[in-house]
C-alpha cells in the first residue's frame, strides 16, 4: 500500500502541499485531480524522489520509501522523458535494464507491450519519428517495461485519441487486476470517473475529498427532478413548503430539486399534496459536477467536512 502522509512543501511563500495524506492500495486505480497548480505534480514527484518534502513521509507496504523501494516503481512524467534519437524497442530494453531486468526478458517484455499498446510495427522507428499521442504509448510502455508494482502517471492520457485511450486503459485495468496499484493525474473527469477505484481531489496543497467514485457522489447534494400535473408555478411552492429543499431548475413542466435535509419520501409526499406526480428520479450528480464544487470556497468545506 502507498502512504502518503501529512505531506507538507513549500517554495518560497508559496505553499504547494498542505498536510496532505491519502493511501493507494494494491489492486487499486487511484485517480488524483486538481487545478493546475494544486499540488499534484509536486506531490508525485516526492513520492518518485524527485523531490523531498518539507515534512512528512511516503510509505510503500509499512516502509518509508528510499532509492532501493522506488527501484520497483513505474513513473510516466507529463513531460516527455524518452531519448528521441533512439528506436523505440531498443529503448524499453535499455530501460529495463536500467532496472536490473535481463536482457533477454526484457526484450520480451517490451514485444509484449508494444503489441499491447498497438506499437509492434513501430519498434524499430526512432522515438522522434512518432506522433505525439504515440510517444505517449511508449512513455507507459517505458514506465511498465520493468513490471513495477507501483504506477505513478502524470496525466498519461494526454493527447491520446479514443484508440488510444482504450489501449491505455486496457493496460493499466490488466495491471490492476494483478495487483499493481496505479495512480495517476487527469483533467479528463469522464476517464477518471469511469476508470478509478478511487479519486482524490486536491485544493491549494490539501486534498478536500477521497473515496470511490459512488462514495464522493453519494455525498454530494441530493438532487431530484420532478414532474407534477398541476397549476402553474407549482415548483415554487413544493420547495417553499418543504425545508431543506431547494428550487434548482424550473423549466414549466418539471422541476429540479436540491434536498440539503430531509428524505426522498418527504420530497414524494410534498409533491403528491400538489397533484398526481408524473415524474419523479433522481439527478446523478457527475464527477465533474463534483469537481468544480470541490474546488471552490463554498463547494470545498462541505466536502471536506465528509470526506
Amino acid at each position: 500500500m502507498l502512504e502518503l502522509d501529512r505531506l507538507s512543501r513549500k517554495y518560497g511563500d508559496i505553499v504547494a502541499l498542505d498536510d496532505l495524506s491519502f493511501t493507494v492500495r494494491p489492486g487499486q486505480m487511484y485517480g488524483f485531480v486538481g487545478t493546475n497548480g494544486a499540488g499534484k505534480t509536486t506531490a508525485m514527484r516526492i513520492v518518485l524522489g524527485v523531490l523531498e518534502p518539507d515534512s512528512g513521509e511516503v510509505r510503500w507496504q509499512g516502509r518509508p520509501v528510499d532509492r532501493d523501494v522506488r527501484r520497483d516503481f513505474g513513473y510516466m512524467p507529463e513531460e516527455r522523458g524518452l531519448y528521441p534519437k533512439m528506436r523505440v524497442h531498443d529503448h524499453l530494453v535499455y530501460l529495463a535494464q536500467l532496472h536490473g531486468v535481463a536482457k533477454n526478458t526484457a526484450r520480451r517484455t517490451a514485444d509484449e507491450l508494444l503489441g499491447l499498446l498497438a506499437l509492434s510495427e513501430r519498434g524499430s522507428d526512432r522515438v522522434e519519428s512518432l506522433s505525439l499521442g504515440n510517444q505517449q504509448r511508449v512513455q507507459l510502455a517505458a514506465a511498465l517495461v520493468h513490471d513495477p508494482s507501483l504506477l505513478v502517471l502524470d496525466e498519461p492520457f494526454s493527447g491520446l485519441d479514443p484508440m488510444g485511450v482504450d489501449a491505455m486503459a486496457a493496460v493499466l485495468r490488466a495491471r490492476v487486476d494483478a495487483g499493481a496499484a496505479v495512480v495517476f493525474s487527469s483533467h479528463q473527469l469522464d476517464l477518471v470517473e469511469r476508470l478509478c477505484d478511487g479519486v482524490g481531489i486536491i485544493r491549494s496543497g490539501r486534498l478536500v475529498a477521497d473515496g470511490s467514485v459512488d462514495q464522493l457522489l453519494s455525498r454530494a447534494q441530493q438532487r431530484y427532478r420532478v414532474g407534477v400535473d398541476a397549476a402553474a408555478g407549482w415548483p415554487l411552492q413544493l420547495s417553499l413548503h418543504l425545508p431543506g429543499a431547494d428550487l434548482v431548475e424550473d423549466d414549466g413542466h418539471t422541476a429540479v430539486v436540491e434536498l440539503k435535509s430531509g428524505d426522498d419520501q418527504e420530497l414524494l409526499d410534498a409533491a403528491r399534496a400538489l397533484g398526481p406526480v408524473r415524474l419523479f428520479a433522481p439527478v446523478r450528480t457527475s464527477l465533474t459536477e463534483l469537481f468544480r464544487e470541490a474546488v471552490t470556497d463554498d463547494g470545498s468545506a462541505v466536502l471536506e467536512e465528509s470526506a
